[in-house]
């Protein structure tokens, strides 16, 4: 079963104090890339929305993006380092009168010194919210992955009407061989013929050129091995599990064997044929690049 690395899901509901949102995209890539991004204070929920993620893709980049609107993710405290505002008195006491200063240490010196209050902001440690956003993850990546399924329905049909149109060429390429087996022959005569006084050309020894050329220009295994191939592709088509890079590799192999079927040939129709093949072969290349 086909599904595309293109994907988008989405999910919403109320809380902490205003709406969580939790988006999932994801794009081709070679491996499975994962990217992140929560509000401060949700670190400890990466490990468990990334096992999520993978339950579903095998290949692509997904990203995740939990969003908090109209909520507060962390709560913010102020407080006193009194150790550190005694040393600074007894310091500045020191000073004053090591040095006869006049003035006096009140409050409105030391609260401008730095340090001395301290802002700090808290994630809020809410579990009701972690388990909404999980939910909601969850039900986000369920329609990613339907979304992949669809486009992968969308794939699987246009990849069979190519390898329909790849069989085609082959069967003209099958009826193409034994004519151009002949027409070899009969150029070949003639131009002995050409050379030779009327009479004199040897038929036992077209025979054998004939013969070594029509050796040389059997595709038939190289056909065969390409029709295997066209069905492994299908084949693979119907698998559950990933199959992006199965069907890369077959593609490869189909290239392979296109390229031989157009050397050994030599013939302007026939390489007409390879030419339309490998023109198909390079669009489903593009295709299965987006296969999971």
């Amino acid at each position: 079963m086909i599904r595309s690395m293109t994907g988008y899901g989405r999910r919403q509901a109320p809380g902490a104090g205003g709406t969580v949102t939790v988006e999932v995209r994801s794009v081709n890539h070679r491996f499975c890339e994962i990217g992140m991004r929560l509000p401060r204070g949700m670190a400890p929920l990466e490990d468990s929305l990334k096992e999520l993620i993978q339950r579903h893709c095998a290949r692509g980049r997904i990203d995740l993006t939990v969003s908090l609107t109209g909520g507060r993710e962390t709560r913010t405290t102020v407080s006193l380092d009194r150790q550190l505002a005694k040393q600074y008195h007894r310091l500045l006491d020191q000073l004053r009168r090591e040095f006869r200063l006049a003035g006096s240490i009140d409050l409105a010196l030391l609260a401008g010194l730095r340090d001395l209050i301290v802002v700090t902001e808290q994630p809020v440690s809410d579990k009701a919210l972690h388990t909404s956003i999980k939910r909601l993850a969850a039900g986000a990546i369920i329609d990613l992955d339907r979304m992949r399924l669809r486009e992968g329905k969308a794939l699987a049909a246009h990849l069979t009407g190519m390898l329909a149109g790849i069989e085609t060429e082959l069967e003209q390429i099958a009826t193409r061989i034994p004519q151009a087996v002949q027409e070899h022959y009969a150029r070949m005569k003639g131009r002995i013929e050409k050379l030779l006084e009327p009479g004199r050309a040897d038929a036992g020894r077209l025979e054998q050129e004939l013969a070594a050329f029509a050796d040389r220009s059997d595709v038939s295994e190289e056909q065969t091995r390409l029709q295997s191939h066209l069905q492994q592709f299908r084949d693979s088509m119907k698998n559950a599990g990933p199959i992006g890079k199965t069907l890369d590799f077959l593609l490869q192999e189909m290239g392979r064997e296109t390229n031989t079927i157009g050397s050994k040939a030599n013939d302007a129709q026939i390489a007409a044929h390879v030419v339309r093949i490998k023109g198909e072969l390079e669009k489903l290349r593009e295709q299965v690049l987006n296969i999971q």
